[in-house]
C-alpha cells in the first residue's frame, strides 16, 4: 500500500513564501520520479515540477527561478520550496509518485494541500 502524505500549504500574501512536504510510504520512493502538480479552479491539473530518482529537475516555465523541488531520500520525503509567490500560484497542490511497471504508467497521488496567495 503507497501512501503519500502532503503538508504544508497555507495562506501567504504576494511575495512570501511556503515549503511543501510530502511523505511516502511503501517501498517506491527510492525508484519513483517524483513530482508536484498543481489544480487552480476551472484549471486543468499541471505539472509544477519532478525530480527524478538520481535527482535531475524539470520545472514548469511559470516556476522556474521561484520553485525548488529537492527529494531526502533517506527520509522518503519530497519538498517543494516556493518563493516569490504570486497569487496565480493560488490552487490546490497535490504530490505524485510515477513509476513504469511491467511496461504500465503507475502514478500514485497525494490527497492534495491547498496554498493560497493574497495580493
Amino acid at each position: 500500500q503507497v501512501q503519500l502524505v502532503e503538508s504544508g500549504g497555507g495562506l501567504v500574501q504576494a511575495g512570501g513564501s511556503l515549503r511543501l512536504s510530502c511523505a511516502t510510504s511503501g517501498t517506491i520512493f527510492s525508484t519513483a520520479l517524483m513530482g508536484w502538480y498543481r489544480q487552480a479552479p476551472g484549471k486543468q491539473r499541471e505539472l509544477v515540477a519532478d525530480i527524478a530518482a538520481g535527482g535531475g529537475t524539470n520545472y514548469a516555465d511559470s516556476v522556474k527561478g521561484r520553485f525548488t523541488i529537492s527529494r531526502d531520500n533517506a527520509k522518503n520525503t519530497v519538498h517543494l520550496q516556493m518563493n516569490s509567490l504570486k497569487p496565480e500560484d493560488t490552487a490546490v497542490y497535490y504530490c505524485n509518485a510515477y513509476r513504469r511497471v511491467g511496461g504500465l504508467n503507475v502514478h500514485y497521488w497525494g490527497q492534495g494541500t491547498q496554498v493560497t496567495v493574497s495580493s
